[in-house]
């Protein structure tokens, strides 16, 4: 079962969007509301995704040509990282934040952030992410978390 990372495509947005509600609805549903996972869905639609695609450099993971996970980078940003549940713990995520790091180290980025889910929070913590603060929209509470790329 052979996977890649690779710049997604134009092609790739419907698949996105599926992976992202997918992973919304079975994931982060453990630590959201109904409510506001269904508020959430709304800015993932194939459309939304197309839309972001032309704003962050939007990346994939596929295995056997289909795509299974994503992550995006919006300057020093991550957003938007999600792995389908099949295929959750098999290293996807982590495969694709390293992507991610590589694109910001080579853009001379100093810093990541991530407004990071409560679902993710551990993900980010294992990969070296330190809590900064939380936000609330609503409801809804995000951790935002930052790496140091480079030392001081």
């Amino acid at each position: 079962m052979s996977n890649q990372i690779r710049l997604a495509t134009l092609q790739d947005a419907a698949a996105i969007s599926q992976v992202i509600i997918q992973s919304l609805r079975h994931s982060n549903a453990q630590d959201y509301t109904p409510d506001i996972i269904a508020q959430v869905e709304k800015s993932f639609s194939t459309e939304c995704i197309l839309t972001l695609m032309g704003q962050r450099q939007v990346f994939v993971a596929t295995i056997a040509h289909q795509v299974v996970a994503t992550a995006s980078l919006d300057r020093d940003v991550v957003r938007s990282v999600f792995v389908s549940p099949a295929h959750q713990g098999i290293g996807l995520g982590r495969k694709l934040m390293a992507t991610l790091q590589a694109v910001a180290n080579d853009a001379n980025i100093d810093v990541l952030r991530v407004p990071s889910s409560i679902t993710a929070e551990g993900f980010y913590v294992k990969l070296g992410f330190r809590k900064v603060r939380d936000e609330f929209h609503g409801a809804e509470r995000t951790i935002i978390m930052e790496l140091r790329l480079s030392p001081d």
